[in-house]
């Protein structure tokens, strides 16, 4: 296993000035975030080893990742494919909390690892269905000559170790894009054992579509649109301990919809919040998706880069939403990674809650990618992986860690929609120690990428020590950079979706 080192360095001075305690005198605050913080380490969990075209090798990017008590599992795209998905779809699981890995490639699936059916795949999404103890990975078949089913899910029945061919779900299409999968596994809820499927449909406008198992994922209900056969991309459903789906989503805004009674029907979205976003710089891949997760208690959290308490829209922030039924939602709150007068831009957050806690002790996890100058070259910008938590609901925030990077942009491969770490990542769980799975790159060996998943080892969620707040942040205008808007997946170059918005 390949170990980095890494710890919170730089930047320390600039975090000074938002200490909650406004009197603390600068000299103190500098000797509390001199002192080391607690030794975290880089452990690779998979890596790619095919040599088929046309994938870009060795490269793994846009891993998701759930837990179980100490069941962890980890879905990402190996051997991306710049038109669209990949060689194959890798997954990693850990049964100790995330110290130790097993890894392999979903079976049945593509033609990159042999037996499938599928040019490439895309867009991997775990769950974990309590009732019929099934793990599962959603992901989106791609096709260069044919249509494919929108959705497919592959069952693990034996905690993750070995995964059954793909079950279709959805009908057939010229192409589906972001799609999500989760499953209730609250014993109390009325429909504990449904799991739920999220995507769009681009040939319809990115029109939502859902659908519904109740038997452990081997069949699925049809596609079922929200009440206003809205459009909407990323959604990623939530469930309530009361049994109620809740589904965060980039439509013109951010907006949420549910439904109350087990995927028979979905509402309309409602309005969370408008977004306003800086384009990120270097020809990354990236936008205002949404990352979402649950406490303890249902209380639903939403989070994406957002550059409203910016001056000029400069560069980008985390920001996030709350609700307790997903119909009204609080006011935009800024992430305190650092001050609003940085340079740093921040991208591509994957939030976790432990499901042990919630509300105002609720300890919340943020993994995400930043650049330390948000306005660079493709030759210049240089990416990083951060990481920052709440112990108490997002009151207050821990100083953020550094966990990889430097990385330089050309080191990464292209897609469709720019150079790739991945359209998301994710934050899980075990026994109150908090995980991501993310992508690392380094140098390339002549053509050769090297992109691998890694997970951090030694993250904590501190209940003392120097804390951050934006409790006094204020929007500062109406601005935004076009939003990014990306082509779906094909087997094909796509042709580009028309903006739908633009800078204000």
């Amino acid at each position: 296993m390949n170990r980095i080192l890494s710890a919170l360095r730089g930047l320390r001075s600039l975090f000074v000035f938002l200490l909650v305690v406004p009197s603390l005198c600068l000299a103190a605050a500098v000797a509390a975030y001199s002192q080391d913080t607690p030794a975290v380490s880089l452990t690779q969990i998979s890596s790619d080893p095919f040599t088929v075209a046309p994938g870009q090798h060795a490269t793994e990017v846009e891993p998701h990742v759930l837990a179980n008590g100490t069941t962890e599992v980890a879905a990402f795209q190996t051997g991306r494919i710049a038109p669209g998905g990949a060689t194959a779809i890798g997954w990693a699981t850990s049964t100790d909390g995330g110290s130790t890995w097993t890894h392999g490639f979903l079976p049945g699936l593509t033609t990159g690892n042999g037996g499938g059916p599928y040019d490439a795949a895309s867009d991997p999404a775990v769950a974990y269905d309590a009732k019929h103890a099934v793990w599962m990975i959603s992901t989106l078949p791609i096709s260069n000559t044919t249509t494919t089913v929108a959705v497919v899910v592959s069952r693990s029945t034996d905690g993750g170790f070995t995964w059954d061919n793909p079950v279709n779900v959805g009908p057939k299409v010229n192409s589906s894009d972001k799609n999500w999968i989760v499953c209730d596994s609250t014993s109390t809820s009325p429909f504990y054992g449904n799991c739920y499927v999220e995507w769009d449909n681009p040939d319809t406008g990115d029109g939502i579509l859902m659908s519904t198992s109740t038997d452990g994922g081997l069949t699925w209900g049809p596609a079922t649109a929200t009440a206003n056969h809205s459009a909407g991309i990323g959604g990623q459903p939530l469930v309530q301990p009361n049994g109620t789906v809740v589904v965060p989503i980039e439509t013109s805004g951010i907006s949420a919809f549910t439904s109350t009674n087990g995927g028979a029907s979905w509402s309309a979205p409602v309005a969370v919040s408008n977004i306003q976003s800086h384009l990120d710089a270097g020809g990354i891949r990236s936008g205002p998706l949404p990352s979402a997760a649950v406490d303890g208690a249902g209380t639903v959290w939403v989070v994406w880069e957002d550059c409203r308490f910016r001056s000029k829209c400069s560069t980008n922030d985390l920001v996030y939403s709350t609700s307790t039924d997903g119909i009204h939602w609080s006011a935009v709150t800024r992430i305190p990674i650092d001050p609003t007068t940085s340079t740093v831009d921040h991208f591509i957050p994957g939030i976790g809650i432990d499901p042990a806690t919630s509300g105002a002790t609720a300890h919340v996890a943020v993994h995400y990618y930043f650049y330390s100058q948000s306005k660079c070259t493709e030759a210049t910008c240089r990416l990083y992986v951060g990481y920052i938590s709440s112990h108490n609901g997002g009151s207050t925030w821990n100083p953020p860690t550094r966990l990889a990077g430097p990385m330089q942009l050309k080191w990464l491969p292209n897609s469709q929609n720019g150079l790739m770490v991945g359209d998301y990542i994710a934050t899980a769980f075990t026994n109150g120690v908090p995980h991501g799975v993310f992508a690392v790159a380094a140098a390339k060996s002549g053509t050769t990428f090297n992109e691998a998943m890694n997970t951090a080892q030694g993250l904590t969620v501190p209940e003392a020590g120097p804390q951050l707040s934006s409790a006094g942040d204020k929007p500062l205008h109406q601005l935004s950079d076009a939003i990014e808007k990306e082509s779906p997946e094909r087997g094909i170059p796509p042709s580009k979706r028309a903006a739908k918005r633009s800078s204000k």
